[in-house]
């Protein structure tokens, strides 16, 4: 059974340290990751889909805990929050923002499990992320034994759509334009691991609710990332917003061919391929900007 991926956000090395002790063993909690400040926080949070959090009330150098509280206020899955205090001065701050628990640190003997029960409960409750639905349309055809795990999602373009994508793939291809060298990296959690998968191993993201699920040639990653806050990053990385859902790296585009009803369809890589249709009267424009 999953466990709830845990954060410990204090500006107290010791008290983190002590919280990860008593921690240490708890069958349904795993503690993956700390932090000293929000701003750090909010790092892992982008990366991790973290089920509870442990902060203090005040940390240091930017947002209070009640504040970085206030700031996932609006997340659909929200994790437990747990504050830590010396005072009980913030109690009130803390349960109007939603707090599972406020400890004062350190807890009485026997206060802690109090706040493990209040976790398990709340674990009964918290819903995972889950894998994604099916695609929007599965492509309906035979497939040899070495596609049976391959999936095609086909996305409708409207006119205007198509000229913006055109345009993007035009720039994204353009040979005469300097390119960057391929050094940036998303960082993405996998199984409690950290993992930096450089921009261009990438084929597409996939929003899903707060969440986007990052796909490559082999592996598919979830992300607790918006798929607009992707979309602004990668932008410049020649990455092409083709529906509500789909960011696509222009880079990836592998093929074209011909549909029935004087379509072309313009697909990428990967396992779950991301077809484009294209219409006639703007093939000979595609197939100039990819040198055809």
């Amino acid at each position: 059974m999953p466990r709830l991926k845990t954060l410990l956000i204090h500006e107290d090395p010791k008290t983190r340290a002590e919280l990860r002790s008593l921690l240490d063993g708890v069958p349904f909690m795993q503690v993956l990751g700390e932090a000293v400040t929000a701003y750090e926080a909010m790092e892992l949070l982008e990366s991790i889909a973290y089920g509870a959090l442990f902060l203090g009330t005040d940390l240091p150098g930017g947002p209070s805990g009640i504040e970085l509280a206030q700031m996932l206020a609006g997340r659909k899955h929200k994790p437990a929050l747990v504050f830590v205090s010396d005072s009980e001065s913030r109690a009130y701050a803390a349960f109007e923002q939603g707090a599972t628990d406020y400890l004062l640190w350190p807890p009485a003997p026997g206060r802690f499990e109090r706040t493990l029960e209040r976790l398990g409960e709340f674990k009964t409750r918290f819903k995972e992320v889950p894998e994604p639905s099916e695609p929007l349309e599965t492509a309906n055809q035979e497939e040899s034994p070495d596609e049976q795990d391959e999936h095609t999602v086909q996305l409708p373009l409207e006119e205007h759509e198509q000229e913006s994508f055109l345009a993007a793939l035009r720039q994204a291809w353009d040979q005469t334009r300097t390119r960057t060298p391929e050094i940036d990296k998303l960082a993405v959690n996998q199984d409690g691991r950290m993992y930096l998968v450089p921009y261009h191993q990438i084929i597409f993201v996939e929003a899903y609710e707060d969440y986007s699920y990052v796909h490559t040639a082999g592996q598919k990653f979830l992300t607790s990332y918006r798929l607009k806050n992707l979309e602004d990053r990668l932008k410049p990385h020649r990455f092409f917003r083709v529906h509500r859902k789909y960011l696509v790296n222009l880079d990836m585009v592998t093929e074209i061919a011909s549909m029935p009803g004087s379509n072309f369809m313009l697909r990428t890589a990967g396992k779950t391929r991301i077809e484009l249709p294209i219409s006639r009267r703007r093939i000979a424009e595609l197939k100039q900007i990819l040198g055809l």
